[in-house]
């Protein structure tokens, strides 16, 4: 049975191996190897930075970054055509859809935002918040930038206790 086993999984190593040399190899992207860049102002308030941005290629439509916000800092109105996903991985953070009551959100949520549908997030006016941000680009497109959030709307979520 071992024998049998063994054989397995060097046939499948075999064919990996046979793969990987007549199709896409795997690609890894060293931490630290991409400079940090600054959130553009035209789509967020305050200081933020974005790190290691990823993207397939070919057909691959999904494509992100880490992003952090530092306290009181968030981005503008936006929609995605095809939804966003977060993964909240430090800090404490809020994200508001259009209408509904802000939520806060911690390291550990996964927060899913469904396509084309209007919202913002961001940080906490005291604390500091950092998330993996993933979208897929319909027809090369992957966000739709709108208005600041207001100062004025941004209070509402200040009053909420972290």
């Amino acid at each position: 049975m071992k024998k049998l086993a063994a054989t397995a999984l060097s046939l499948s190593l075999l064919a990996a191996e046979a793969h990987s040399e007549t199709g896409p190899a795997l690609t890894v992207t060293p931490n630290g190897s991409q400079p940090s860049v600054r959130g553009p102002a035209d789509y967020f308030t305050g200081q933020v930075r974005v790190d290691s941005p990823f993207k397939g290629t070919g057909d691959a439509r999904v494509g992100g970054a880490t992003v952090t916000f530092e306290p009181g800092a968030r981005t503008a109105w936006h929609t995605h055509p095809l939804g966003q996903t977060l993964i909240v991985t430090a800090g404490t953070g809020l994200v508001q859809q259009e209408g509904q009551p802000i939520k806060v959100i911690r390291p550990g949520d996964t927060v899913w935002i469904p396509p084309y549908v209007r919202h913002w997030h961001g940080a906490t006016a005291t604390t500091g918040m950092t998330h993996i941000a993933i979208a897929e680009a319909l027809d090369g497109k992957v966000v739709d930038w709108m208005q600041q959030v207001s100062d004025q709307e941004y209070a509402r979520a200040a009053e909420l206790r972290p």
